[in-house]
């Protein structure tokens, strides 16, 4: 027989372009249309529904950037549509290829009552089945002319990113405004022939199956009169029944399709703008359920349920039913989908804190499954905080794009940083918006690397971000997809359901993958938007000093714990963890309004902290100073967590004096630091062991040009590195009245200002640097040359530090050229070491080079500063940042842990005349307290989370600074598990290496009768 197949294929996708899908509205009449744009901000739906309308016509221009025009369409059905579907069509001026990234619709009713969601993929609204004659119809439409920001041509820079430099000009043209007949047999013959092309696509050439399935869609085109196509569907669908029925092989592959929309909670839209994204969506979904029996829909991010409540009551009513019939499913168990990379320690344990507590408050839902498939790496502190809060599933996709190494595995065990172990999945179909189309559940089939011994995956399925989630034509193709030959079987079932069913078939023999999930690519997130990051890290340790200090003011003065104010601090500084604002891929506007509200949350934890030690510290007036410590070890005769009088003695500052050749030279009896006439150090020697400290001339300032291949704000590309400007030249040395060293620079259009200091009796170099920044896709480091060989760093992480490697022997190793540290990175020779130290950066490389004078190994580390991408926002960073981060040689991990949190928690020096003690305290350093607080349930009850920080077994000896009735481990939402017992005030633990412990120890409150509260 002559080879045909694609004379047949070509027809078809001509006859469904041309003839079918048109023939779905068969007839239709125009709608009356009027609109009123909003002035400002989106206005509240009575008020839109109320407010005047002017005509308008299909082809006329409206909305402005992240404006809101309000429209109302009305109309009657034709009496001779009686008895027949009837939809309204709106076309707000729809590009199909932009879905979820441009204009988008809410339609109520005039009641106010919402209808759905209006998408460019999903832009029908049932009005009757069947209709009446005559019948009015009547909607309003909320409509937002968001301006698309990643077009055909990406990354280019726009201004369109905040509302204060975009244009006015309309962005949109308005399209078809009708009412329509719906002809549901030629909408069922296109899924049929839709599902079957996807299919014959996704076969070999050679394999009959793909033959069998053209045959019978060539048999159905010929019984297809393209002149009356709605009379002749039924007989076309005919000729497909057999082919469409015929059953999957008994070893098919399984997929769950879950109902999902991803919604980043901020990108190219602001905050604001995903309340209503949310409140779309959530109205298209509940509407699909009604609509369609099997299928299931699940929503991640607590926040956007939250927004949902708060602002979209009625909307927030159909979700609470829908989650109540269970089929409207809460996952993910955390507040939003955060990065987690950056987030610190607690930060990272109250995503879970509040998402948890959230579903179960609301739904009385427990979530199992953390759902995190968009964020830019996994922290290797993960497995152990997922099972700590009580779930036990993971999953992501996002490991799919790395760009150098296929990972190994889609299903798996997670091994954490203490050795905790998640069951994890990362979907075979590598998209987390999923249209099962034949192409991707082909993909799905072939790219599945656990063959053979396990049969299932897991497909998020729907459109994202503004797209309104999944459509009714992808629930018609799992329908048709459940068993069918040469398909993966479909169907459409909760993640719960999924993960039971893999876990039951696989768990005992499935791969293990130990450590970080690390992302080859966007490595400059850990940079981009340095005002965020900075604005992340102070509130992370301010809330965590209000807690300390609001805790142990209520123990030991009664003072009343500000329960509901740190409650809502604490999501404020969730949200904007959100894994596109922490790191600082989203538009001008987001970051914007991300800084006025980080200087509104340290105000606010200024006042709090400031209420809290001055009930501690006593009479201000009488003179003295109380030193209040709230880092986890003590310091300059202050234990950890507590406050002392301050000393009347002034301690000696450390000498400064001349360099021969130009410098200076600082010391302190513990470090000789030589800084030449380019202010530079040049040397670093600790004064007992003459151990030099530098390989070569460090805090170097180095600049790169920055232009990556795409995705300017997340990405840095490895030849970034081919070229480097070394900032060496300086406008002044100079020695300042407290006997530090300033060098000022210039280059480009920016200037740095740095302070190179010595603390008293420390081992510590500081450097205090004052970056005015106005450079363009420039990349600044500060580049730290040791003269020390190994072939590991240590990098602080949540809950403890993990390793990875200085030389670049895989491609694996060399992948990890960019990656990330909390407040320490340390290298170690055998018995000796040295760490660097940081205030609010997150990314560092590392490079090794052998010295031909003397054979010795200079490793050189570099902290990452500052970037200038101009995609998304074009003035990414610019002006004033500072940078403080120190030096510490002969460092061991310990010294690297506790130098780490006391460059991030500087003393506090407040008027009193008392001490404070401490409310716990650890008699092993090893043993980090990172939290102290009272349970949130309001019982009064001391909560105190710890963990081992060295990498290594720890005995502990906890004496608690109060009268303790009880003490029971619990999880992180703070539930007991286990008693612990209380021995004369002190509790003893036995810790595993980075083993995090939540203790909840109930004090004595004889006369206290506490409010309760969630």
């Amino acid at each position: 027989m002559h080879n045909d197949r694609s004379l047949t294929e070509a027809r078809l996708k001509r006859v469904l372009d041309e003839r079918i899908r048109p023939a779905v509205y068969p007839e239709s009449v125009p709608l009356d249309v009027g609109v009123w744009q909003a002035p400002g901000e989106p206005v509240p739906v009575p008020e839109g529904i109320a407010a005047p309308r002017e005509p308008v016509a299909p082809g006329a221009a409206w909305g402005p950037a992240w404006g809101t025009s309000w429209f109302t369409v009305s109309g009657a059905v034709p009496e001779e549509w009686a008895g027949r579907t009837v939809e309204a069509v709106l076309d707000l001026g729809f590009d199909p290829n932009m879905t979820g990234f441009q204009c988008e619709g809410l339609v109520y009713r005039g009641d106010g009552s919402p209808v759905k969601g209006l998408n460019p993929r999903n832009h029908w609204v049932r009005v009757a089945a069947p209709a009446a004659g005559g019948e009015r119809v009547e909607f309003h439409v909320e409509a937002a002319s968001n301006p698309v920001i990643l077009d055909y041509r990406p990354f280019v820079p726009t201004e369109l990113g905040d509302r204060e430099t975009a244009d006015d000009r309309p962005r949109y043209r308005l399209g078809r405004m009708d009412l329509a007949v719906f002809d549901e047999e030629v909408w069922e013959l296109v899924q049929d022939l839709e599902v079957l092309e996807g299919l014959m696509k996704s076969l070999p050439e050679e394999a009959p199956r793909r033959w069998e399935v053209l045959r019978a869609v060539e048999r159905a085109l010929d019984v297809l009169d393209l002149q009356d196509v709605g009379g002749t569907a039924a007989r076309a669908r005919e000729r497909l029944t057999g082919i469409l029925t015929a059953p999957a092989h008994a070893s098919a592959h399984r997929i769950s399709a879950v109902g999902h929309a991803h919604i980043d909670s901020a990108w190219l839209w602001p905050l604001r703008e995903t309340v209503r994204k949310v409140a779309r969506t959530t109205s298209n979904m509940t509407a699909l359920l009604e609509d369609e029996p099997d299928f299931v829909y699940a929503m991640s991010q607590a926040q956007q349920f939250a927004w949902v409540k708060e602002h979209r009551p009625e909307v927030w009513a159909r979700v609470k039913k829908a989650v109540a019939e269970g089929r409207f499913v809460p996952v993910g168990g955390m507040w939003v989908e955060s990065d987690t990379n950056m987030p610190g320690s607690e930060a990272l344990a109250r995503q879970f804190v509040h998402g948890k507590r959230f579903f179960l408050d609301e739904f009385g839902i427990e979530t199992e499954e953390v759902w995190l498939p968009d964020s830019f790496g996994y922290s290797a502190a993960l497995p152990q905080l997922v099972r700590l809060s009580g779930s036990k599933w993971f999953l992501t996709q996002k490991i799919s794009w790395s760009r150098t190494n296929t990972f190994p595995h889609h299903t798996f065990w997670w091994e954490g940083l203490d050795g905790t172990r998640v069951f994890t999945h990362f979907p075979p179909i590598d998209t987390y918006n999923a249209q099962l189309s034949g192409e991707e559940l082909a993909h799905a089939v072939r790219n599945f690397r656990e063959k053979g011994r396990a049969t299932r995956s897991l497909a998020p399925t729907g459109w994202g971000d503004g797209g309104g989630g999944t459509t009714r034509e992808m629930v018609a193709r799992a329908r048709r997809l459940a068993d069918l030959e040469g398909s993966a079987r479909v169907v459409f079932e909760r993640p719960s359901a999924f993960f039971e069913k893999a876990h039951a078939e696989y768990a005992q023999d499935a791969p293990v993958w130990a450590g970080e999930l690390y992302l080859e690519l966007h490595r400059a997130t850990l940079t981009s938007q340095a005002r965020t990051k900075q604005g992340n890290r102070r509130a992370e340790h301010l809330l965590h000093e209000a807690e300390l200090w609001s805790a142990t003011a209520a123990v030991r003065t009664g003072f009343r714990y500000p329960y509901e104010r740190l409650d809502r601090l604490w999501k404020t500084v969730l949200l904007h963890q959100f894994h596109d604002i922490l790191p600082g891929t989203s538009i001008a506007w987001v970051h914007r309004e991300a800084a006025r509200t980080y200087a509104e949350v340290a105000a606010e934890l200024e006042e709090l902290i400031g209420a809290a030690v001055t009930a501690l510290a006593g009479d201000g007036a009488a003179g003295g100073t109380v030193v209040f410590n709230a880092a986890p070890h003590g310091r300059g005769g202050a234990a950890a967590l507590s406050a002392r009088l301050a000393d009347a003695l002034a301690p000696e500052p450390p000498t400064a004096a001349p360099r021969e050749g130009g410098g200076y030279v600082l010391a302190n009896g513990l470090l000789r630091v030589e800084i030449d006439g380019r202010g530079l150090l040049v040397s670093v020697r600790e004064t007992e062991s003459g151990r030099e400290t530098l390989g070569a001339p460090a805090n170097l300032l180095q600049l790169h040009q920055d232009f990556p291949n795409m995705w300017d704000a997340w990405d840095v590309d490895e030849f970034y590195r081919n070229t480097v400007t070394d900032l060496v030249e300086a406008d002044a040395v100079e020695l300042t009245d407290d006997g530090a060293v300033r060098v000022v620079r210039s280059f480009g259009s920016s200037r740095v200002v740095q302070r190179i200091g010595l603390p008293d009796g420390v081992r510590r170099v500081d450097i205090d640097t004052e970056v005015d920044w106005h450079e363009s896709e420039k990349f600044l480091k500060a580049a730290f040359p040791l003269d020390i060989r190994s072939d590991r760093i240590a990098a602080e992480t949540q809950f403890g530090h993990l390793h990875r490697p200085t030389h670049t022997n895989t491609t694996w190793d060399a992948a990890k050229f960019e990656a990330c540290a909390h407040r320490f990175v340390h290298l170690e020779e055998n018995g000796w070491g040295v760490a660097l130290v940081d205030d609010s950066t997150y990314g560092y490389d590392v490079t090794r080079d052998v010295r031909p004078a003397d054979g010795g190994t200079t490793t050189t580390v570099r902290l990452s500063l500052l970037r200038a991408p101009r995609f998304p926002d074009p003035r990414t960073d610019q002006g004033v940042h500072r940078f403080r981060y120190a030096l510490v040689p002969g460092a061991d991990i310990g010294d690297a842990v506790r130098e780490g949190y006391r460059i991030n928690l500087p003393e506090r020096r407040v008027p009193g005349d008392r001490g404070v003690g401490s409310l716990v305290h650890s008699a092993n350093e090893a043993v980090v307290i990172s939290a102290v607080k009272l349970a949130d349930d309001g019982s009064g009850d001391v909560v105190l989370r710890l963990y081992e920080s060295l990498g290594g077994r720890a005995d502990a000896v906890l004496s608690l600074g109060f009268e303790a009735v009880s003490a029971h481990r619990c999880d992180l939402l703070e539930r007991p598990s286990e008693a612990v017992r209380v021995v004369e005030g002190t509790i003893g633990l036995a810790l595993r290496p980075f083993e995090i412990v939540t203790l909840r120890v109930a004090r004595d409150q004889t006369g206290v009768r506490p409010k309760l509260r969630r």
